[in-house]
């Protein structure tokens, strides 16, 4: 069977880390208001902000479909940190963070609607990311190309950042976004195989 799989996120990091694997999903951006939502801890805040995202988007989708939505706070002594809001505080965010180890937190909300009862898992992946000791002209270079500004944490695996990080300890694929292993799971969890959401026809090359 070939689901209508629905991704309820912006993030082309996402969408291309699905890509990757085969899925081909629709984009249905929420529009929810991230800083309406706080939780004093960083997990349960990205485990709120993924909920609310897929919610949001699960409401305004008829008939079946498998809808995912995921969120991305960095945690970094005991604070959460979001997308940086300018320059200066991306600035002085990577200052504070360079040399030191963060958890990338990042909340799964997973929906799956078909004939019968709906059935919704919403889980976090956390992953241990430890950053170079940047210099500050490599940290206002790096600032100026913008990409730190629309990336949770400030920072990319897969972009300009990749050569910022010089470990991770978990799943790589959650620091960019979407943890494959953590929805393959919460998906077979929900009565779904990870291979009927594979584009029809797929082969490699």
């Amino acid at each position: 069977m070939t689901h209508r799989l629905i991704l309820a996120s912006a993030s082309p990091a996402r969408l291309q880390s699905l890509r990757n694997a085969g899925l081909d999903p629709e984009v249905i951006v929420s529009g929810v208001d991230e800083d309406a939502i706080t939780h004093a801890r960083p997990d349960l805040l990205a485990h709120a902000l993924a909920g609310a995202k897929g919610e949001a988007v699960a409401a305004r989708v008829d008939g079946d479909a498998v809808i995912v939505a995921c969120d991305s706070v960095l945690e970094f002594e005991g604070r959460a940190h979001g997308k940086p809001g300018g320059p200066d505080q991306a600035i002085a965010q990577w200052r504070r963070i360079r040399g030191g180890q963060g958890v990338l937190h990042t909340g799964h909300f997973v929906r799956v609607r078909e004939s019968g009862p709906e059935v919704t898992q919403c889980r976090v992946a956390s992953t241990v990311v430890k950053f170079a000791d940047l210099t500050d002209s490599e940290i206002e270079a790096y600032v100026a190309t913008g990409e730190p500004l629309v990336v949770a944490g400030g920072f990319t695996l897969d972009g300009f950042g990749g050569a910022f990080v010089t470990g991770v300890e978990g799943d790589p694929h959650n620091v960019i976004g979407i943890s494959l292993p953590l929805l393959r799971q919460m998906m077979l969890d929900l009565g779904v195989e990870w291979q009927s959401l594979w584009r029809p026809g797929l082969t490699v090359d």
